[in-house]
């Protein structure tokens, strides 16, 4: 039986969500004492700093704090890598982001080190653990992002692109990231469908405690964009808990697994051969059989951000062995 269960590894926010918006009016006309005579020079400083507050506000952020890898990534795409000086013990990719202060994680945020950095935003997926409700107690500058989709990456690279000053960037990058998907889609559009398992949690070193990819994740939109039909596209949860008589009964041409491998670094041949020779105590599986097992370990399949491309790519050569 396949039952819903959130993939706890996953680096990922939840349901939809968009940032709180706060207006900053101001009265127009020329102010005037009661005695109808013009300002004092005290009013006029008054008057002048609350422009400049006004001003300085709305500016572009010069310190941002992200709270997830593909936050991060999206930063740097946007070449906004100068500008963050925060990210998670998770932000590994691009290689220099690993530099930067750490900030806890995804579920577990350290409030008073987000606090110490003194940013001027703090951008957050929308997640269960209300963190942009938290940081907003905080009086901080949140922006809420969502990532569930393919359509929601597009929408999360305009938001933040709107939010820092980097518009054109964004506009760029979801172009080129539309059009790489869609020739990725054509290619796969003219090969047979393979049906697919991607595995992304599992008890080491057995085949039980299996969590894959279901219907409501972003993964199985690449899946599918990618020449693939996932097994468990039924299972309306983002990634259900299943059992080995459910692979059994699915019978999947292409077993993707990174059950094991969810700390993605320092993982070697090894290891992954271990990972292909555990399935072989599932041999009747048209997968298994047909040597089409595949040890996955690298975060661009998990991580909702700007190397999607790089993940379309790769699962179409998966799906398709010697491609060109």
């Amino acid at each position: 039986m396949v039952s819903s269960c959130g993939a706890n590894r996953m680096v990922r926010g939840q349901p939809h969500g968009w940032p709180s918006e706060m207006a900053h009016n101001s009265e127009s006309g020329t102010m005037r004492s009661r005695a109808g005579q013009a300002p004092r020079p005290t009013s006029r400083r008054i008057l002048l700093f609350l422009a400049a507050a006004v001003l300085s506000f709305g500016a572009a952020p010069q310190r941002i704090i992200s709270t997830a890898p593909s936050i991060t990534e999206l930063l740097y795409a946007l070449g906004l890598g100068d500008h963050v000086v925060g990210v998670t013990r998770f932000c590994r990719y691009p290689p220099e982001a690993q530099l930067k202060p750490k900030i806890g994680d995804y579920t577990s945020p350290n409030l008073e080190a987000i606090a110490a950095l003194r940013p001027d935003m703090v951008i957050v997926q929308t997640n269960p653990v209300r963190l942009r409700e938290r940081l907003t107690a905080l009086k901080l500058n949140v922006l809420e992002i969502n990532q569930d989709s393919i359509a929601a990456l597009y929408g999360s690279i305009q938001q933040v692109g709107a939010a820092t000053g980097a518009e054109s960037q964004a506009a760029k990058l979801a172009q080129n990231i539309r059009s790489h998907l869609e020739q990725v889609q054509a290619r796969a559009s003219k090969l047979p469908a393979q049906k697919v398992m991607f595995v992304v949690g599992r008890t080491p070193q057995r085949l039980d405690g299996l969590i894959v990819v279901g219907q409501a994740s972003y993964l199985n939109e690449v899946i599918t964009l990618a020449g693939g039909v996932n097994v468990f596209r039924d299972a309306s949860a983002s990634y259900p808990s299943v059992s080995l008589e459910d692979v059994f009964a699915r019978n999947p041409d292409v077993i993707l697994d990174m059950g094991e491998m969810s700390d993605t670094v320092g993982v070697t041949v090894q290891q992954k051969a271990a990972v292909v020779a555990l399935w072989k105590r599932a041999s009747s599986i048209s997968a298994v059989r047909n040597g089409r097992v595949i040890a996955v370990a690298s975060d661009i399949f998990v991580v909702p951000g700007p190397r999607i491309v790089q993940a379309a790519d790769e699962l179409l050569q998966m799906f398709h062995p010697g491609l060109k």
